[in-house]
């Protein structure tokens, strides 16, 4: 599995190590057995997350997580798996509001982006009960328990 990280924001909580962020990918594609491919991690500002989110989801604020699954053109092999962008000031506001350690929730919104990019969703019941029972299973290999996510 390749990792590309980008820290695109100037002033930001302390954020994972590459290291960390490629151990929580690994661990999500080993878990629903999905060959690794590349995978950019981008860490952002709340101005760009809301940028994005208003672009791609129609919605004013910004958010934690947002993931970019890659759509390869017919007939061209190429093991990319898209893009997962995590809000840093974001993060930290959640971890702190709920009294989490900060690592946990960088490594529960890696996971979940991953398994976005992986085509799991949470829109309807029975996938958002698949994906829970997915982040529960990853975290819980990799020795952090979870709490789930505000909507």
């Amino acid at each position: 599995m390749q990792l590309q990280l980008q820290i695109a924001c100037a002033s930001a909580p302390p954020i994972p190590t590459r290291r960390q962020f490629q151990g929580w990918v690994t661990a999500a594609l080993q878990e629903i057995a999905r060959p690794a491919g590349e995978i950019t991690v981008r860490v952002v500002a709340r101005a760009e997350m809301a940028a994005l989110n208003q672009r791609y989801r129609n919605r004013r604020d910004a958010t934690d997580v947002l993931s970019f699954p890659f759509e390869a053109i017919a007939g061209l092999p190429l093991k990319i798996l898209g893009d997962v962008v995590i809000c840093a000031p974001l993060v930290a506001a959640y971890a702190a509001t709920h009294r989490l350690p900060p690592l946990q929730h960088w490594a529960h919104l890696t996971i979940h982006g991953t398994l976005h990019l992986c085509g799991f969703d949470h829109q309807l019941p029975a996938p958002a009960e698949q994906m829970e029972a997915l982040e529960r299973a990853i975290m819980a290999e990799i020795g952090m328990a979870i709490r789930p996510l505000a909507a």
